[in-house]
Parts: structure tokens; sequence; C-alpha cells
């Protein structure tokens, strides 16, 4: 049964990576995440809804990560972060501020609360790039693939864990992911979904964890059993050779997921862990149950499974397989409502479910997937509104600011602020340090709804900005970096964008407004 993952996954995985665009683009449209879905253990402790309510931004970069991270006024201001395009260790660089704690080769969700990350438009990639949760709370990841996080060898990144989290985590759903390495240890990955030291009230949901070693953990040794807490359910675990997952203290509870390729052993019971298993289908595995390779023993419940093709192994010394008919040795009470699909259907739901780009559909237990609530977009639809356009799209139209008028607040040596709506990105205009203000001006009054922050060549970032109606005083937007900026069409002869904070000196090449 046993064969070389590097081997089987030759022909199964893409290498190329993209060369991604920097940046960050900010509007206060409301998020495509679907975040009225969380289940299982993530809705418990108060439950978890990421970044709803708060800003959204637009990032294709991690370095954009992490400075939509680090521009929040505080390090639990909501915020979702929609991705787009690929992730990697050349465009993924540490940010600092008040309100992140951020380093380079990784995506560092450390000391927070209150994230939304979900993939958009084409999809989100993290290339040989792992996602670290530590020390924080109320946290979604969507709609993502991670792949070939290593931990050793080049380029390294957390651990080799895909998705990693420990310190004290607390209410993390992550959701419609694709999780996959090159190989186990021998080739340099380790888990692909990894929890320890602490780390409570998570649920994986319509995920797939394939061609690796090792799916995921539970506790880092059998002394680490303050975790637990943990829906697992309708995911695919397919060509795992163990830990799908391993278990160690706590309780997971384990529902309607595809096993597929358990090369070694599958699900790891032990050290006191209790695992409630219902209707989930194991298929051409081996030892997929258990308490394996320790002598301190775990626990399961179990009712509804299917065995299909799953041969046992004979228990002896620290092998102690649940099979060939496993039977419950404890008994698991679940907190929160849930319904199951029949276990014979498990296939055929999860194979239109789970993963990234799916279009977040789920199950309602009819065995039939179901489209999310229209409330909540898919965001793999780059326009789920036709009435209400993305805001990070180019606008169209014409760039009302051309031929206006401008003024500001103190300038550059050498920068005017004519140079932000003369159409040339090589004249710009900068603040005379790292906060100030230039605004476009008409003689009459003028429709925006749009506007869009060009930084020329050499600039420093924009850490903090307001875009306001200087007729009024009103603020229109607020957000961070540049790029798109969509709001409220409004009727105005004066329009400014105040720089509230930033990183080196910006040159703001253009700042275009647009009707639509």
């Amino acid at each position: 049964m046993r064969r070389s993952v590097a081997v089987r996954l030759s022909a199964l995985l893409a290498t190329g990576a993209l060369a991604a665009a920097t940046g960050l683009a900010v509007s206060t449209s409301t998020a495509s995440a679907a975040t009225g879905g969380v289940t299982g253990y993530a809705t418990q402790n108060g439950g978890t809804t990421g970044g709803a309510g708060g800003q959204t931004v637009r990032a294709t970069t991690g370095t954009a990560i992490h400075q939509a991270l680090c521009s929040r006024a505080s390090s639990s201001t909501p915020i979702i972060i929609q991705v787009e395009g690929t992730i990697n260790h050349g465009n993924t660089a540490k940010v600092s501020g008040s309100s992140c704690n951020t380093a380079a080769g990784v995506i560092e969700l450390k000391q927070i609360s209150n994230v939304t990350i979900v993939g958009v438009g084409s999809g989100a990639v993290f290339d040989q790039l792992g996602i670290h949760i530590r020390e924080s709370s109320n946290i979604i990841i969507q709609n993502v693939t991670v792949r070939n996080v290593k931990k050793s060898g080049s380029p390294t990144s957390n651990g080799g864990d895909a998705i990693g989290m420990e310190s004290g985590v607390r209410n993390v759903w992550v959701d419609h992911t694709t999780l996959e390495a090159s190989g186990g240890e021998s080739e340099g990955y380790d888990g692909l979904f990894d929890m320890k030291d602490n780390t409570q009230y998570v649920t994986l949901s319509y995920s797939i964890l394939r061609n690796s070693g090792r799916g995921g953990l539970i506790g880092s040794s059998e002394s680490d059993r303050s975790n637990g807490y943990v829906t697992f359910h309708h995911n695919l675990y397919q060509n795992i050779d163990s830990r799908a997952p391993l278990l160690r203290g706590g309780i997971a509870h384990v529902y309607n997921n595809h096993y597929k390729s358990l090369n070694e052993s599958g699900i790891n019971s032990r050290a006191g862990a209790r695992a409630k298993v219902d209707n989930n289908y194991f298929e051409d595995s081996k030892d997929v149950l258990g308490t394996f390779y320790t002598s301190e023993a775990g626990y399961w419940q179990v009712s509804g499974n299917i065995f299909d093709n799953v041969t046992w192994s004979s228990r002896s010394g620290d092998n102690n397989p649940a099979g060939p008919n496993p039977t419950s040795n404890t008994s698991v009470s679940i907190p929160y409502a849930y319904t199951l699909d029949a276990a014979n259907c498990v296939p055929g739901v999860v194979s239109q479910t789970a993963g990234a780009n799916k279009g977040l559909k789920v199950s309602d237990g009819s065995c039939t997937p179901q489209n999310p609530d229209p409330t909540d977009p898919d965001p793999t639809d780059p326009d789920p509104d036709p009435t209400d356009p993305d805001p990070t799209d180019p606008p169209t139209g014409t760039n009302l600011s051309l031929g206006a008028g401008a003024d500001g607040s103190s300038k550059a040596d050498g920068t005017s602020y004519g140079n932000v709506r003369d159409g040339n990105l090589s004249t710009y205009w900068s603040p005379s340090g790292s906060t100030g203000s230039v605004s476009v001006k008409w003689g009459s009054t003028t429709t925006v709804s749009k506007a869009n922050v060009r930084l020329a060549s050499g600039s420093g970032t924009i850490g903090s900005y307001r875009v306001l109606n200087h007729d009024t005083g009103a603020v229109l937007a607020s957000g961070s970096g540049s790029g798109v900026i969509a709001f409220a069409p409004t009727s105005l002869k004066k329009i400014t964008l105040e720089i509230t904070s930033a990183n080196g000196t910006p040159r703001i090449a253009e700042f275009e407004t647009y009707a639509s």
C-alpha cells in the first residue's frame, strides 16, 4: 500500500509560479467572504466572524497582506483582505506597525484578531509560503490554496506547515481551502494543518488535504493536551501517509469526510483524545482509525462510517487499530447543531464542494451540493452583483481630474499639486513630511464615485488615508495603501486625499477621479 509521495505527486501538481504585482486596493464595499456559514466548534466560545463589518482591502502580494494588517487602527480592528494572484517569498516582506507583528517569508497573523483572508477573482495561491496564526483569535481563511511549504531545503516557511496555529489561538474557521505538498518529511515538508500549544475552537470545512506525508495534528507532543474542540467536516484527505489528523488530548468531531489512499494510518486518537467519527467514507486505505505509535491511548465514538477496501494491521505494542470492526469506546457530546449527509454519498458531495475555487458550495445534508446563501456572494465571481461593480476594477469613463484644478497642504521641494492631475506618471506631488493632503477641484459641481491613487516610481507607501468631500468635510472613504477607492456617488466641487500616515515619502503621481 505504501508508495513514495514524491513519485505519486509528480504528475499532479503544477510547478510554475506567477509573477505577482505589488500593492493594495481599498474599498468600503461588502466583503465577498461567506462569513455567515461558519460551522462546528468555531461557532462556540462567542463564535467566529473574522473581519466582518470591517474595511475590505484587495491584496496581490504577501507584503500587501502585511501592509493591510499593519495599517489598521489597532490589532483588533476588523478587516477583510481579499487576495488574488500568487503569494510567494519574492513578494512577502516584513511590514512594521503598532497593529501587527509580521515577518518575511510567511503570512504572519500574530497577536491580532478579527481578520478574514479570502481568495477572490481568479484565485489565491500561497506558493511555498505558509500561513502562521499565533496568539490570535477570530480568524477566517477561505478559498485559498497553500502548497509546497517546506521546513528544510529551500525556501523554508512556517516550519513546513501549510497552515499552523499555536500559542493561545482561539476561534479559527478555515473553509474551502486546498492544502497540498509534494511529499513527506524526507522531501522537506511537514504538516498541512497543525494546531498546538493551547489552540481551541477551530473548524476545518470543505477543504482538500493531499499529497503529503502528514495531514495535520492537534498537540505537538503527548504532554501538549491543552488543544481541542476542533471540527473536521466535508474534507477530502487524499494520498496522505498519516495524521488525518493526529489527536493528542481534547475533543474532535470528524464527520462527512472522504478519506482516500491513507497509506499508513488515518485518524490517530491518542494521549487521552476523544473523537466523534460520524458518516465518513474511508476508501483504499490502511488503519484509518485507532491509536498508533504510542502506548498512551485515545478514544473514539463511531457511527455510520463506510470502510471501502480498508485494510487493518494486527494489534501489537504501540499499534492499536480500531478495526477491522470499529466500535465505540467513549461517548462525546456535541454542543452545536449539524446535519449529516449519508456516508454513501460523501465522495460525490465532497468532490463537488471541497477545495478552493469551487464557488463555496456546501451541503445541507440532502446529498446535493448547494450554492452559498445569496447574501454571501461567491468570491470567485469577479463581479457577483452587476449592480455593484467590484470597486477594485479599473474605473471606466473619463478621468475627471484631467484639466481640473489642484491644491493642497505643504509640498516637498520640486513637486507640484498639478502633477496629480496631468496624466503623467513620471511627475508627482509629495507632502513635505509623511502626512499631508492634495485636492482636485472643479469650477462647477461634479459627481464622483471612484478615485484611483497612483504612485510614482520610488515612492514610499501610504499607511492610512481619508478621502474627503472638501465642500462639507464629510469622509467619503478611509483605508490604507494605494489603488482604486470606491464610495457612494457624491456631488461636490472639491475632493481631497488626506494622507494620515506613511512609510517613507509617498509620491502621488495621479489622483484620478471618475463618475463610475
